[in-house]
């Protein structure tokens, strides 16, 4: 039985992007499959009482610092010498994952999370730019049409708010977040227990 790792999901997080090369490598050695799970990152801060490193640690001394170089690191390892920080961080996600959970819905999610985190990690998009979000969409060859209204539908909205408590409700608290087999998994360092977990 192909087993499946879920993996709770934001553009907005720099290490969604980093995680999601290396997971993907995981799940083609081990014959799983990867679910994605749009999350709104912001909103699992304010349902958790979690807030991004760069404020929760700003008065640790040394320890952003740090983060940065396990980072560098992370990035060495994996040969992701693409990724760059983007000029908008942190920006707003809402739109992009409503269209990422369109693409699901279509049938192409995994296609429009490669377009999309490459775009924002890679070249810089502002996801706030309509116009450039759109030519991502159209460069990726998915089906803009059908994913702009997915995107605005009752029922992706209803979703995305719903698979945001959820996370929470079992346990998440930020991004990457991992589930396997019921097991949670945070942080891209975890990816050899998810891998481990894989048998």
């Amino acid at each position: 039985m192909t087993k499946t790792i879920e993996f709770i999901f934001d553009f907005v997080s720099p290490n969604g992007y980093l995680v999601w090369w290396p997971l993907k490598a995981i799940a083609a050695r081990k014959g799983a499959t990867i679910t994605i799970t749009p999350t709104l990152l912001g909103g699992m801060h304010k349902l958790t009482g979690n807030a991004p490193p760069f404020i929760r640690d700003a008065e640790v001394k040394g320890k952003n610092a740090y983060a940065q170089l396990e980072m560098q690191r992370f990035i060495a390892r994996h040969g992701l010498t693409k990724f760059r920080m983007n000029p908008a961080f942190p920006f707003r996600s809402l739109e992009l994952l409503r269209s990422l959970l369109a693409a699901i819905d279509l049938g192409c999610g995994e296609q429009c999370a490669d377009a999309f985190l490459r775009a924002v990690w890679e070249d810089g998009l502002d996801p706030s730019d309509t116009a450039a979000v759109e030519a991502v969409i159209a460069a990726a060859g998915l089906p803009a049409a059908a994913l702009a209204e997915g995107a605005q539908s009752a029922s992706v909205r209803e979703r995305l708010a719903a698979n945001t408590q959820n996370a929470a409700d079992r346990g998440a608290f930020g991004i990457p977040t991992f589930f396997v087999e019921g097991e949670m998994f945070f942080g891209k360092e975890r990816l050899a227990q998810v891998e481990d977990m894989l048998g």
